[in-house]
């Protein structure tokens, strides 16, 4: 099965995982909310699948390019 990483796009912390392993989403679904220069930014998903993996936890600091979770289409 095809696996997608969700990288994060930017430097920031994150502030609220929306979505737990096993969690079914469609393309477009916020998966993270990451809080960078006092803005909360979501993270969505680019493709419709389930959750296999997240890699941060809550208000744990990430830099760009960091992968946070991984979908299985």
């Amino acid at each position: 099965m095809p696996e997608t990483r969700i990288r994060s796009d930017l430097h920031g912390v994150i502030w609220k995982i929306e979505v737990a392993v096993g969690d079914r989403v469609a393309q477009g679904d916020t998966l993270i909310l990451i809080e960078s220069m006092k803005m909360e930014i979501p993270v969505s998903a680019p493709c419709a699948g389930v959750v296999s993996g997240i890699f941060v936890k809550e208000e744990q600091q990430v830099a760009e390019g960091e992968i946070l979770a991984m979908i299985t289409v």
